[in-house]
């Protein structure tokens, strides 16, 4: 960036583009939901502010705050948002950013060269959707705030000190009316996106404090995230579980067509693909041209290296895409001046100049890389050629698993017990863990929606299994079945198509123990890794069935935890008969009907991703060899899921 656009920073770059009163009646359009998510996107908007600053070389720092009155502060040594006369709106800069939908310097080339946001709402959404918002902007020698209710300004911009810092601070309160299922915000949310920034922006250093809880010393509960090698210490978090089958993890940093592009990569002894995309640091989890120019030079280079090495010559058959990214994980993330965005999520990057310039970079980093490690050279091709074998192998599983999908009503699994209502919007079917449950859940079912697929014991761990075993596997082909979906699309053979999909709840159904949540973590880990696609249309939920039946005199009712368990009693007065249930199948069908299945009365947790990255490394952790951190990690994090009736 030049010294002469770093100097026009001033009001005038601030283009105010639409008003908005919109905001707090459509939620929704400017921030995807008004749940959990939604609530957390507040906090990326304010602090995407400060990213941009951090990109544009003006901002090192970026402090947070979850405070113990339920609003979050954000903080950044930057430049300071501008304060002087906006001559077109007649305010403070200031006030034209915090109430004017879509106002800010990344919609003024000569301010930012790139920007992250993925719609530019910015913090003016924020604004509108807060019941109460301060901001306090060091600049210019001075201290500067405004604050805001709902939206609206309680007075213009005064100057309330002198300064030396630089920066701007936003602390803002979630309005409880438009946040009506919680204004709570989740500090390992908070801490996963952070993280996953900090890698992102090398030598950016992200503060996280949250001040509503001590640690056992006594001290806030905080977190610093900093990187100075970016990239490849993310790819190192991300395969901190996993065991690597070369030395180094592959990396470049370049620039091609002025679109600079990063790529960290290396392999290691999974039987999964793990690809993580970013535009200008919005994670791309639906791809796009930067992907597929990664997948095209790396396709191209390597195969050119194995023919040349002779390696190939003994296989019987050709060599697939798909067989160069088997162990694979890899993250590639470009900054691109003014990215189009299409999917259904608007996750999808679309500019066609990427593709070229990210295969370049990338068929450059590897031809070189291979060139001066021939020993990580001869490693990666001996596992190309294991991975062809095995997909020759999981070809012929797979289409098992297809032609018994495919069939009519006499190839669904035995053991389903189907419903009658063919609307699958309708319709939704529980996996049940064991027989007996199945039993039960069959009895108390409501036919005519609800079917019920018993699995038998823990389904196989796909984290550890070679493609073929997975689609070899009669529980997982119970499943496949039993949905209706197919796999393999035009665009991509391992995809899943859910235009036959027979259910819209997809509910896993198991004892509400530590081996429940095992099993329940075992069949999350399947779909997370073979049929994603479900999770992320929103189809997949996990049911909540109570530990406890408490009964005194003619009163009975259920707790689902301890704390309930005590209050209850209490309630009772005391020395009431408490029956632990110790699997689903101690209940009786009328008990199981009124806790877990009936939709007026049961908890559903709808099962989401909102960090692509840290999903992928939670799963491969919890998939490990070690079982005290899986169960720890389960425990602690059951009641995170988002709720729906």
């Amino acid at each position: 960036m030049s010294e002469e656009s770093k100097k026009i920073y001033g009001a005038d770059s601030i283009q105010a583009l639409e008003g908005m009163e919109h905001v707090r009646m459509r939620p929704s359009m400017y921030i995807g939901d008004t749940g959990v998510r939604g609530l957390h996107h507040l906090v990326y908007e304010v602090v995407d502010n400060s990213i941009d600053e951090a990109m544009g070389g003006y901002c090192d720092r970026i402090d947070i705050w979850i405070n113990e009155d339920g609003s979050l502060t954000v903080k950044d040594n930057g430049r300071g948002i501008p304060v002087d006369l906006h001559k077109k709106e007649n305010v403070s800069a200031l006030e034209v950013v915090m109430t004017k939908i879509g106002a800010g310097g990344k919609f003024d080339k000569d301010s930012y060269k790139v920007s992250g946001g993925l719609h530019g709402v910015g913090v003016s959404v924020v604004n509108a959707l807060s019941a109460h918002l301060k901001a306090t902007v060091y600049r210019d020698g001075k201290i500067w705030e405004q604050e805001y209710k709902l939206g609206k300004t309680q007075y213009p911009v005064k100057s309330v000190g002198e300064t030396t810092d630089k920066g701007t601070v936003v602390t803002f309160t979630p309005d409880a009316q438009i946040f009506q299922q919680t204004t709570e915000f989740n500090y390992d949310t908070l801490a996963g996106r952070m993280r996953e920034l900090a890698f992102l922006n090398k030598g950016l250093t992200i503060t996280l404090t949250d001040r509503r809880e001590k640690d056992e010393q006594g001290e806030f509960v905080y977190e610093k995230f900093h990187s100075e090698e970016g990239l490849k210490e993310f790819i190192r978090f991300l395969d901190g579980n996993r065991e690597p089958i070369i030395k180094n993890v592959i990396s470049l940093e370049s620039e091609k067509n002025d679109i600079p592009v990063e790529v960290a990569m290396t392999y290691n002894s999974s039987f999964n693909e793990n690809l993580h995309s970013y535009v200008n640091n919005i994670n791309t989890h639906e791809g796009g041209t930067h992907l597929s120019g990664f997948r095209r030079g790396l396709t191209t280079t390597l195969k050119k290296y194995a023919d040349a090495s002779g390696l190939l010559d003994k296989l019987k058959f050709e060599i697939s895409g798909d067989d160069f990214r088997e162990g694979l994980t890899a993250i590639v993330s470009v900054k691109v001046a003014e990215p189009q965005f299409e999917g259904q999520t608007k996750t999808k990057l679309g500019n066609r100049e990427v593709t070229s310039a990210v295969s370049q970079a990338v068929s450059q980093m590897l031809t070189d890389y291979l060139e001066e490690n021939p020993e990580d050279a001869k490693i990666i091709v001996q596992k190309v050629i294991l991975a062809a074998q095995a997909r020759h192998a999981a070809t012929k599983a797979r289409e098992m698993v297809q032609r018994k999908t495919v069939m009519s009503i006499g190839g669904l699994p035995g053991k389903l017990s189907d419903c009658s209502e063919e609307d699958p919007q309708k319709c939704e079917v529980f996996l049940v863990e064991g027989d007996s449950a199945g039993g039960t859940a069959k009895q108390g079912r409501d036919r005519n929606f609800q079917a019920i697929l018993p699995l038998r014991g823990k389904i196989l761990n796909v984290e550890k299994a070679m493609q073929h075993k997975v689609f070899e596997n009669e529980e997982i082909k119970n499943i496949y079945t039993a949905l209706g979906v197919t796999i393999g699309t035009e665009e991509d053979s391992k995809a899943l198509n859910l235009s036959k999909l027979r259910y819209h709840k997809i509910v896993i159904m198991c004892d509400a123990d530590v081996d429940g949540s095992h099993i329940s973590t075992l069949i999350l880990t399947f779909f997370f890794r073979y049929m994603r696609e479900l999770i992320e249309a929103g189809h997949v939920y996990i049911a909540t069935p109570p530990l406890y039946l408490i009964k005194k005199g003619n009163k009975k009712t259920y707790a689902w935890n301890e704390k309930e368990r005590e209050q209850i009693n209490r309630d009772f007065g005391g020395s009431a008969s408490i029956q632990r249930y110790k699997g689903l199948g101690e209940m009786n069908a009328e008990q199981l009907w009124d806790t877990t299945m009936n939709p007026e009365f049961r908890t559903l947790r709808q099962v989401t991703i909102d960090n692509l990255s840290e999903a992928d490394h939670i799963f491969s952790m919890l998939m490990g060899d070690e079982v005290p951190p899986r169960r720890e990690f389960i425990e602690k994090n059951a009641v995170y899921a988002n709720i729906d009736a």
